[in-house]
């Protein structure tokens, strides 16, 4: 544990988001295979000269069966640090025609996240030529809560908002999503929350799908026009 406790706040919240990309590792698991990799203590000099070869064979190859995109994610979030941008404060009304989405995230830059474990969600509120982060909601239960229900705990957390993305989603958990009104998009592969705001941009100020069109409060005359142009396209 002493090791732990001369780590910096901001490395130890990196090694813990490092942990949280990898499959079944905790904060506990990473530190004993950075130990092994650099010795103590775990500092950020030492952490910049681990490369992909000697985090995948350190003690004894813990970590040998883990896909090499998920060890060079991990890595790069030891490495980098944290650039997540700042919350802006919002107040409803503020950007007319935007929609509210909630981004399943472990890093806080990236949509890396399955729903039922992701450590954050991530939320924006973005129009066809803004984005603000306007909340960061950590999915941790509260000591003091008894929940019946992970999911559905996850998905009430996020029940303002009119779309999800994350990277894996089971049936039953995509079903409580849709219940409560918001739209889940699916990534094929780990994609930054930047370039995912991008392409939601281009489609909010160009021709909206019918269902994107509903949530952003354009009206019925305007969204069979929406519906034509798709039919016709």
């Amino acid at each position: 544990m002493n090791s732990q406790a001369s780590l910096s706040r901001e490395l130890a919240l990196r090694i813990g988001l490092a942990a949280r990309a990898l499959p079944d590792t905790d904060a506990k698991r990473l530190l004993s295979v950075l130990t092994d990799c650099i010795g103590l203590p775990i500092t950020e000099e030492k952490i910049v000269g681990i490369d992909l070869n000697i985090l995948k064979t350190a003690k004894a190859g813990e970590f040998i069966d883990v896909d090499e995109p998920l060890l060079t994610h991990a890595l790069s979030i030891l490495k980098s640090g944290l650039n997540v941008p700042k919350q802006q404060a919002y107040v409803d009304g503020d950007m007319p025609g935007s929609v509210r989405i909630a981004c399943a995230s472990n890093d806080g830059i990236n949509v890396d996240g399955h729903f039922g474990s992701c450590s954050q969600f991530m939320v924006y509120q973005v129009s066809g030529d803004e984005a603000r982060l306007i909340d960061v909601r950590n999915t941790d239960i509260p000591d003091d809560l008894e929940v019946d229900d992970k999911n559905v705990f996850r998905a009430e957390l996020i029940q303002d908002c009119q779309v999800l993305y994350v990277a894996s989603i089971g049936g039953p958990a995509a079903a409580k999503i849709v219940k409560l009104g918001i739209h889940p998009m699916k990534l094929p592969a780990t994609e930054a929350i930047a370039d995912i705001i991008g392409q939601l941009q281009t489609v909010i100020a160009g021709t909206p799908p019918p269902w994107l069109a509903k949530v952003m409060g354009i009206d019925a005359s305007d969204r069979f026009r929406f519906e034509r142009e798709e039919a016709t396209g």
